[in-house]
């Protein structure tokens, strides 16, 4: 995820101070990806040294108030227009971990493979009532954590048929019981 770019992309909106940028990152994406309020300002410092946002003073109340640059705009529309890259597929932490599991005798790969199978249709609860609560209230905000939450609801299901059939290739290597 690029904060720089997720940044960026909320100042197009308005000025703002961090605390502002994090709460609207946060209520767009249905706080999903908490940020680190010390993450949104070490990169509003970067930023404004690559000359892609500029302070524009305080708020009255002791808040730095950032603004976009032009440069900063054409960065932003430039991130909108470009697809995510897949040159390198990013590390799934549950896929190493079963990995190296099935090549050490110790470990119990079919009980690690039912643990997390429970953590997830967990989650895919929790994300699939947060979505109908949010499906409730049709308001704009809301539309974009729809899209969230479906990414997130489609990313656990299809976890879920992974681990079944980690569990199936489990099945297989024990052989006939």
């Amino acid at each position: 995820m690029s904060i720089r770019h997720s940044l960026l992309a909320l100042l197009q909106d308005r000025p703002r101070y961090g605390y502002q940028l994090r709460a609207a990152f946060e209520d767009r994406t249905g706080s999903s990806w908490p940020l680190n309020i010390g993450q949104v300002y070490t990169t509003l410092d970067r930023l404004e040294r690559d000359g892609l946002v500029q302070k524009d003073g305080s708020d009255g109340e002791g808040h730095v108030i950032y603004s976009i640059t032009d440069v900063g705009l054409a960065e932003a529309q430039a991130w909108f227009h470009s697809p995510v890259a897949r040159t390198n597929p990013p590390r799934n932490e549950l896929a190493i971990k079963l990995a190296l599991a099935l090549t050490l005798p110790a470990v119990d790969v079919g009980a690690l493979i039912q643990t997390q199978r429970a953590v997830s249709i967990r989650a895919l609860q929790e994300y699939t009532k947060s979505r109908r609560e949010a499906a409730a209230r049709p308001r704009p905000a809301d539309t974009a954590r729809l899209l969230v939450l479906d990414s997130l609801i489609f990313q656990t299901e299809a976890e879920v048929r992974w681990l079944d059939l980690c569990e199936a290739r489990l099945m297989q290597l024990a052989g006939p019981a």
